[in-house]
């Protein structure tokens, strides 16, 4: 990967539309096959762009939102803060989402917003990092576990148009 193409900032208003896009082609091209295609052909890049504004808009700066650019054009997303156990915040991290436009895969643009995201979780005193992932997705299971995740054991179930999709959680402790 060309460093100089690459810049990894924080997101911003005008940002949602593009990060929605990436969002939802994103799942289209991941979870094929994972989860109904019916529900995958109803995501609209429009609706998931109006709730990533609210949500930005209504942040309280606890849920830190950041993009990648990849010469000028933003070519992903991550999202991390505090662990949700159901509605309650723990002290530790948890990365929410992150997400990298299909055409871009393998550029190491994915490891870039995942290290962002630790070395950020880190600076701000977390001790490690959860996430969750489609128990049946394994590239992104390869992926985390390169970067030193390890699935705890702990599942939940996700349930997309009536069709149980299980997640398993991950966990890495963050070094300072």
């Amino acid at each position: 990967m060309d460093d100089d193409r690459l810049l990894i900032r924080p997101m911003t208003l005008a940002d949602c539309d593009r990060v929605a896009e990436i969002r939802v082609r994103g799942w289209q091209s991941a979870y094929r096959g994972l989860v109904p295609q019916s529900y995958l052909d109803a995501m609209s890049a429009a609706r998931d762009a109006d709730r990533h504004r609210t949500r930005f808009e209504q942040g309280d700066g606890s849920v830190v939102d950041v993009v990648a650019e990849w010469d000028g054009e933003v070519m992903g997303w991550a999202c991390h803060g505090p662990y949700r156990d159901g509605e309650v915040r723990t002290g530790d991290a948890e990365l929410y989402a992150i997400y990298v436009d299909p055409r871009r895969y393998g550029t190491g643009i994915g490891q870039a917003l995942l290290r962002e995201a630790m070395w950020n979780r880190t600076a701000a005193g977390y001790g490690s990092m959860y996430l969750w992932v489609l128990k049946g997705n394994a590239g992104a299971r390869r992926f985390y576990e390169r970067a030193g995740f390890e699935a705890d054991g702990a599942e939940e179930p996700f349930e997309t148009d009536g069709v149980p999709v299980p997640e398993v959680r991950y966990v890495r402790t963050l070094n300072p």
